[in-house]
């Protein structure tokens, strides 16, 4: 049993991971300041008694002992990380910099929550680690995506000069029950769209990709990179390779809701990438990583979730 502590982890991805390291018998703490993250997610592990709820900001210190430090504390949808930029990259400095001196005091691991964001609107596809981004420092966009690329900066330069023990892997488009209705991804906006069915926005042409991961997958993926004892710290990409048009992904959300939607075009956002795919190559050798879930199969789970959400 370890006793770990997961930041963010009142959030989509964060509540997935608390349930899972619960059911493997350690012992959790979620801290959330629920600026995204909900209690609907968490609620029921409130139960566990090897669960604790712990409201607080990680750009404020907080001191625990723990043996493992999951970081994925930060909004990341554009609506949410653009509301208030200044404290969206607070979160993942100042935030960072608490957690890794956390992590220098008890000794402990620590795995950063980074993200395919690093890598801008890149220029080579599918993206591997190596490579180094195409980044707007000064956009809209700029408070998130650099945000996390000065994270793991702050990682290395922990893990170099401090020795701490840091895993650090990047997050590709994730789908999945307990996403937030509102939080203005394409997942979420076209399948509430789609069974409501209001006309279903694209931003641009359609023609840009992206490349869909299950929850269940990645969670896989970041607790065989928090676990794993072979000396590699990463970055690693996690994420599903499978790549699709925008216009296509919105063609299956009707499909599979039987939605009677229209499509719509609206201008695309500043900034926005035009491709991304991860090439999983290192995960799959490092990490014996590979996802599992068919992109239908994943959608069916995530749109009945949304339909007990909107009670429909």
């Amino acid at each position: 049993m370890k006793r770990i502590l997961i930041t963010g982890g009142a959030g989509f991805i964060g509540s997935h991971l608390c349930k899972r390291l619960l059911d493997e018998g350690n012992d959790v703490i979620c801290l959330d300041n629920f600026f995204t993250g909900s209690k609907e997610n968490i609620i029921n592990l409130l139960d566990n008694n090897r669960f604790e709820l712990v409201r607080h900001d990680i750009t404020k210190e907080y001191f625990i002992e723990v043996d493992e430090i999951y970081n994925l504390a930060c909004p990341a949808s554009p609506p949410h990380y653009q509301y208030n930029a200044i404290k969206t990259i607070k979160t993942s400095v100042l935030g960072m910099i608490n957690m890794l001196g956390l992590a220098k005091r008890c000794k402990a691991r620590i795995l950063q929550a980074s993200t395919s964001e690093v890598y801008g609107d890149p220029l080579i596809h599918p993206q591997v680690e190596s490579y180094w981004g195409n980044v707007n420092p000064i956009g809209i966009r700029s408070c998130y995506d650099e945000g996390k690329r000065c994270a793991e900066t702050l990682m290395m330069d922990y893990h170099r000069q401090n020795k701490t023990d840091i895993r650090i892997v990047r997050i590709f488009n994730t789908y999945g029950p307990n996403m937030d209705l509102n939080d203005g991804r394409v997942v979420s906006n076209f399948i509430v769209q789609a069974l409501k069915n209001e006309d279903i926005t694209i931003y641009g042409d359609g023609s840009q990709t992206r490349s869909f991961c299950y929850v269940d997958d990645l969670i896989d993926g970041m607790i065989k990179m928090m676990n794993n004892t072979n000396g590699f710290i990463g970055p690693v990409n996690l994420g599903n390779p499978s790549e699709r048009t925008i216009l296509d992904f919105a063609k299956l959300i009707i499909k599979l809701t039987n939605s009677s939607s229209k499509i719509i075009y609206k201008p695309l956002p500043s900034d926005d990438p035009s491709k991304r795919q991860p090439d999983i190559t290192l995960a799959k050798k490092e990490l014996n990583f590979e996802p599992k879930v068919d992109i239908e199969e994943g959608l069916t789970k995530t749109i009945e979730y949304f339909k007990n959400k909107l009670n429909l």
